[in-house]
């Protein structure tokens, strides 16, 4: 449902796929928002405070960025009631720090699981993004995308794996995967 907008009115941009980078690409995005003065929110659902280098380069630029992890860890790490608390709690706090005015652009980070994992709604989702009338612009990361919110964004860029180290046995390194 996307249509024609005028300049400055609220962008939604869309990271999805399979592959590695949805979070990279979104602190890249970030990155450039803060480059150009503009005031960031970055809300990560699911993941929690590991010190990934991403989250760290982000609380460099406190107080123009403000980060909330809001995850309890990886999925299969943790009950699924305290995985549903924790990203209804995120999503609240998502619908505050988008609506408060404070923000040029808002990152919600693995907010496509909480739809597939029926915490929010698509349609829950997809209400409260047509709400929006003024900046933010946001950023929104994670894979299976639904359909709906592919339709619904204004960008979608979809990482497709096609050759990745850890296949060969390589293992997860600091300031590349984390």
């Amino acid at each position: 449902m996307s249509t024609t907008k005028a300049a400055g009115q609220p962008l939604i941009l869309l990271y999805t796929g399979d592959g590695k980078g949805k979070t990279t690409a979104a602190v890249g995005q970030a990155l450039r928002a803060l480059g150009q003065g503009m005031r960031v929110c970055f809300i990560q659902f699911v993941k929690s405070d590991t010190g990934s280098g991403e989250i760290k380069a982000l609380r460099c630029w406190e107080p123009q960025v403000e980060v909330h992890i809001t995850g309890c860890g990886f999925s299969w790490q943790n009950e699924p009631a305290a995985v549903a608390k924790h990203g209804r709690q995120g999503w609240e706090l998502a619908k505050q720090k988008i609506g408060s005015g404070a923000y040029d652009l808002v990152i919600l980070d693995e907010i496509t699981y909480l739809v597939t994992w029926a915490i929010v709604s698509e349609k829950e989702l997809l209400a409260f993004l047509d709400t929006l009338t003024a900046p933010p612009h946001l950023v929104l990361t994670g894979r299976a995308a639904s359909a709906g919110l592919v339709a619904r964004a204004d960008l979608v860029t979809e990482m497709r794996p096609v050759k990745h180290h850890i296949q060969a046995g390589v293992p997860a390194q600091p300031g590349i995967e984390f």
